[in-house]
């Protein structure tokens, strides 16, 4: 059975290379890299050269980053809580992509297929973003370049050792089907445990914008933290909002019963890490706000242009 795998992998490893980059980087979390090595060794005996390897690789990855950057171009932020929700990546891994993207910007795609989880979600960010198409384009096919190549090249290099496992899979028959099956089957389970222990420890008392509004129009005025970037920060935040950085930074003393911190990430991720900072410092009551600044725009409510002073 496994030499059967082997013959169709030599007879279709072009096909199998793109459909599996594609389906990848299209956010699915069926790796893509060890078919590369896999290919990149067998390519000398399977009859198709490395550059075609390459190129069809390249293409592969590049059709499914401009369709998150189209998308990310046309819903902006709401498309990175959709691909948070289909993922199996922590959101944590969006923030810090976020934190990446915004840092580096259109460069960062060069090496963002190298970082686990950061292509897909670095793309729909370069679009909401309004990065430039031919910025996107250029530094997005050096990244699938280097990252592709380094696959293939790996693969060319260590072609022998690649034989001799090939030969254990092929001697062991249905057994290194079940065996290769059963790798995935674990990757897709640490995964999955990874997200579960992410969402359980970011479960935490939330509050809405129509419930933080009303708080507000009642008189009561709880500090208000703003947990974005700089960047975004700039471009608008809740009236009296303070600027405060995901990780707490030298926040002031905060005299009040109740605080509320926002973000702009998926499911609160970065409004979640500053509450429970604040509540290790010893604050009761840190709630975060449901949908962020996105909730409170599209519900109406005013927004004020320039941050305040960071806390």
């Amino acid at each position: 059975m496994m030499q059967s795998v082997l013959q169709l992998i030599e007879e279709y490893g072009l096909i199998a290379v793109f459909l599996n980059v594609l389906v990848e980087q299209a956010g699915a979390p069926i790796p893509a890299y060890p078919v590369l090595v896999l290919t990149g060794a067998l390519s000398a005996s399977a009859g198709y050269s490395t550059l075609a390897l390459l190129a069809i690789a390249v293409c592969a990855a590049l059709l499914a980053d401009y369709g998150w950057y189209l998308a990310g171009r046309r819903y902006g932020g709401k498309m990175l809580s959709t691909l948070c929700r289909v993922s199996l990546s922590p959101d944590s891994c969006v923030k810090q992509t976020e934190s990446i993207y915004l840092r580096w910007g259109p460069p960062s795609l060069m090496v963002a297929k190298f970082i686990p989880g950061f292509a897909s979600i670095a793309s729909v960010l370069a679009g909401a973003l309004g990065t430039r198409t031919r910025s996107f384009l250029c530094f997005d096919v050096i990244g699938a370049a280097l990252w592709a190549g380094s696959a293939i090249f790996l693969g060319s290099l260590f072609s022998t050792a690649v034989d001799e496992l090939l030969s254990v899979l092929v001697s062991l028959g249905r057994w290194g089907v079940m065996l290769l099956v059963a790798a995935l089957a674990v990757f897709l389970a640490n995964k999955w445990w990874q997200r579960q222990r992410f969402a359980k420890a970011a479960a935490t008392d939330r509050i809405t914008v129509d419930e933080l509004h009303a708080l507000l129009q009642s008189g009561a005025h709880p500090p208000i933290l703003d947990a974005r970037s700089a960047r975004l920060q700039a471009r608008g935040r809740i009236p009296g909002a303070i600027p405060v950085t995901a990780k707490g930074g030298a926040m002031t003393e905060l005299q009040a019963d109740e605080v509320i911190v926002y973000c702009d990430c998926p499911n609160e991720a970065s409004a979640a890490a500053v509450s429970r900072r604040l509540r290790r410092k010893g604050y009761g009551r840190v709630r975060p706000l449901v949908g962020g600044l996105e909730a409170w725009r599209e519900a109406g409510y005013s927004i004020e242009d320039g941050p305040a002073s960071m806390a």
